[in-house]
């Protein structure tokens, strides 16, 4: 089966030496063509446009910033589309609207083509770790067929339903995993109040049943000097996915407050100038109001950016 990958950012920099690895043939394609270099070094190769990947692959992966940006490499001029011959499968692992999904899925179809929406979840860091999960929307059968490779990059990986039905579960996902994320910053703030020092609170956190694999591997980036220079999502990007949480909660009439105030924070942390690190950074606003600083090196150094 040869495999083809849009998108060579962070993610895809550590999804396709897995599928190399695996000993699939995988061509290529980023906007930003010298992104494409690493890869190239470990034998993926190269394609000018999402059409020339398809046509190379009998799968086709993406993992794209935003539904526009799928919107753009799926059916855009030179769009994977148009490259993929009947029986090809398009398969997009970013975190959309399931409106879009459904949308795209349907014109695959009119060409006798499947897309299936596989949302990962996990970061960089999970799936060097080989811990990343996945979620699967669309045509059962297409989904049988490229289980392995979806197994190659991740070990975990659950069939939801219909197509648009795994950006419905990895929205939930995500909401639950930034109000964690938030209420720890919450939590670790108020016992740094305390007297607490905060790297002994982080460790008696990480003992605790409170604990979650999300925080061991974030929390510690609110330790003095540990906040990483390149995040796993920073404020924005997180954002980004809490938006559609909460315009999803909006069409469906389900109420989502936890959410919404968890947002609130990604927007106190644009505010202050911190929006540039990881998401966890929001302990940093709690910190503020409550008077135990006014002045933050990481927000000095995120304006000066």
């Amino acid at each position: 089966m040869n495999i083809g990958f849009i998108g060579l950012g962070a993610m895809g920099q550590v999804i396709v030496p897995r599928l190399l690895a695996a000993g699939y043939r995988v061509t290529g394609w980023n906007r930003t063509a010298g992104k494409a270099a690493p890869l190239l070094e470990q034998g993926m190769r190269w394609a000018d446009t999402p059409a020339a990947v398809s046509a190379a692959s009998d799968v086709v992966f993406s993992i794209v910033t935003d539904g526009e940006a799928v919107r753009s490499v799926a059916l855009g001029e030179d769009g994977v589309i148009s490259g993929l011959e009947p029986g090809g499968i398009y398969i997009d692992m970013g975190t959309i609207a399931p409106d879009i999904t459904r949308s795209l899925s349907a014109e695959f179809a009119k060409r006798g083509l499947a897309m299936l929406d596989a949302p990962l979840s996990g970061s960089p860091v999970t799936v060097e770790q080989g811990n990343a999960s996945f979620m699967i929307g669309g045509d059962r059968e297409a989904f049988e067929r490229v289980e392995p490779v979806l197994r190659a990059i991740g070990p975990k990986v659950t069939y939801i339903g219909a197509s648009g039905q795994a950006h419905v579960m990895k929205l939930a996902v995500n909401a639950l995993l930034m109000v964690e994320v938030i209420a720890f910053g919450e939590a670790m703030a108020l016992a740094e109040k305390g007297g607490v020092d905060r790297d002994i609170a982080l460790d008696a956190f990480l003992k605790s049943v409170t604990a979650a694999p999300v925080l061991g591997y974030r929390g510690p980036f609110i330790l003095e000097g540990q906040m990483p220079d390149v995040p796993l999502a920073d404020v924005t990007l997180q954002q980004k996915d809490m938006l559609l949480v909460l315009e999803m909660a909006r069409k469906s009439g389900s109420p989502v407050p936890l959410a919404a105030a968890a947002n609130e924070l990604m927007n106190a942390c644009r505010g202050l100038g911190i929006d540039r690190n990881d998401f966890v950074v929001a302990h940093q606003v709690y910190r503020r109001l409550g008077g135990q600083t006014t002045d933050d090196t990481l927000g000095r150094e995120a304006s000066a950016t």
